[in-house]
């Protein structure tokens, strides 16, 4: 590969259903968040290859009593990101809830609180459309059929141009049952463009499915359809869900994802054509690419969304959210660097899935070592911190006080269907209260822990093969706690969190 091309994916891990705008010469990209806080994440690029996180839209999940425990699957589905008005917009949609909409003057705020634009259950994947034209709006969104009884189906709404409220009760405008082999149509993206209105909607299914484009002279319908890229003879399983940018020369671009288990939804970066009929033609002639060359922008230095932290004063970066919405005190601010983590007291403290007060970020996509060092600075006996993998199935090693004062160095995990964790090694003496942590994460995300209690670094247990949760891909996990109980439990410090690439394992 050579500077004059890219490889994909663009973003190699779980940014889910990602869609892009641009405004001026600069890119933005947000993805789904589910039950993560801060939730709505904001990438920012300059070539549509190199991407950094900038921000969050969305501080706190509401109504917050529903997300003062993990809920992995639910919270921020499919949000599309819009500019008008000299506004950024995203709405996204709450299977639980309804439609939600935030703005805001910049990309990094401050943005409005929800809006709820319409309340119901298996509303998702909306996305606005101000037709400059005609100076309307309008509002197409999906169904999930888990909340409501429907999928394989788009409703159209006429929007006031505002944002605010929509202005009817809604119209099936495609009807994916009416189509000979479509299934699980979703997640549209509406454009205007040639005297069209353009829907571009993925359809069977997350692992397997393709993209499609839909076209009609009225938003209502009716439209026709076609299939613009899906997997051929790629290794690209189900590639589709994104956005279409158009750069400042007038190149057309496409950013989707590929489902790729417990490393979540990848984005891959498509270029895109509109063909002498009129329709877009994405990747290769309809099939991904996996090496094209670069967007005709200008060069930019090599950048991806930060992994590695020191935690300065206290403070974690951006890359970092909690597995609901978190509680006061639990990341204490202080003078120097490191994490200081309160240990939480928790009736849940034998199942890391059922804690709101896990730090987390994203797993990388490629072979890598993770590695931290932690302070256990509490005398509480069964407080315990740890570095984890965490999905349906999760694995931590880290230091637990044991009741005679001592510190032992543990590791634990619990299978999908199992209800507590268990010991995945022998618990052994620590011979202090601190200890360097490693997982090394290979091919196919397993995962070998080891750490280093001052005899240097020795392996512990087995081979641990991360997965996913329902929708979302496994993370990386900081954190600190106590068994159930009375007082203050003391607190865990991570120092030096580094990612490094790593051979298979």
């Amino acid at each position: 590969m050579t500077t004059e091309t890219y490889r994909n994916p663009v973003l190699d891990a779980d940014w889910s259903d990602p869609d892009v705008v641009r405004v001026g010469d600069d890119f933005y990209l947000t993805a789904s968040s589910f039950g993560r806080v801060p939730g709505l994440p904001l990438l920012h690029s300059r070539d549509l290859v190199n991407w950094t996180l900038v921000g969050h839209a969305l501080d706190r999940l509401e109504p917050a009593e529903e997300f003062a425990r993990p809920r992995h699957d639910c919270g921020v589905w499919a949000p599309a990101l819009r500019y008008h008005d000299e506004r950024f917009w995203i709405f996204w949609g709450d299977p639980d809830q309804g439609i939600f909409q935030v703005n805001a003057p910049e990309i990094r705020g401050p943005w409005t609180r929800p809006h709820l634009l319409k309340a119901g259950k298996g509303l998702i994947d909306p996305c606005p459309l101000w037709d400059e034209e005609t100076g309307e709006a309008y509002l197409v969104h999906a169904w999930a059929k888990s909340r409501s009884g429907v999928k394989n189906r788009l409703t159209g709404h006429r929007m006031h141009p505002d944002g605010t409220e929509l202005l009817d009760e809604g119209k099936v405008i495609v009807d994916g049952d009416r189509i000979p082999g479509w299934f699980t149509l979703e997640g549209p993206k509406l454009y205007r463009h040639d005297g069209w209105f353009w829907i571009l909607a993925p359809a069977g299914g997350v692992e397997t499915g393709w993209q499609g484009a839909f076209r009609s002279r009225g938003f209502f319908g009716p439209y026709e359809e076609r299939i613009v890229l899906e997997q051929k003879d790629t290794d690209v399983n189900g590639p589709h869900q994104g956005g279409w940018v158009r750069t400042p020369s007038g190149e057309d671009w496409f950013l989707h994802f590929q489902q790729r288990g417990p490393y979540g939804r990848v984005v891959h970066l498509q270029p895109m054509r509109w063909g002498q009929d009129g329709w877009p033609v994405l990747g290769d002639d309809g099939a991904p690419v996996a090496v094209h060359k670069r967007p005709g922008l200008p060069p930019q230095p090599p950048a991806a969304p930060a992994t590695d932290d020191d935690f300065p004063g206290g403070r974690y970066g951006r890359q970092w959210q909690w597995t609901a919405n978190p509680g006061d005190g639990w990341a204490t601010q202080h003078s120097g660097d490191g994490l200081r983590l309160t240990c939480v007291r928790s009736a849940d403290a034998h199942d890391l899935r059922k804690l709101p007060n896990v730090l987390t970020q994203r797993l990388p996509g490629t072979p890598c070592t993770v590695e931290v060092e932690l302070r256990l600075d509490s005398d509480e006996p069964g407080a315990r911190a740890g570095l984890a993998v965490l999905g349906d199935a999760f694995g931590w090693i880290g230091l637990q006080r044991g009741a005679d004062g001592t510190a032992h160095l543990v590791h634990r995990f619990a299978e999908a269907v199992a209800d507590a964790e268990r010991d995945a090694a022998h618990p052994r003496l620590a011979p202090g209260d601190r200890a360097r942590l490693r997982i090394e994460i290979g091919a196919g995300a397993r995962c070998r822990f080891s750490a280093d209690v001052g005899d240097g670094f020795r392996p512990s247990g087995p081979v641990f093969a991360a997965t996913p949760w329902r929708w979302v891909g496994a993370l990386l996990g900081l954190v600190a706690l106590a068994p159930a109980g009375q007082g203050h439990a003391g607190a865990a410090t991570f120092t030096q969190f580094r990612i490094s690439a790593s051979s298979p394992i």
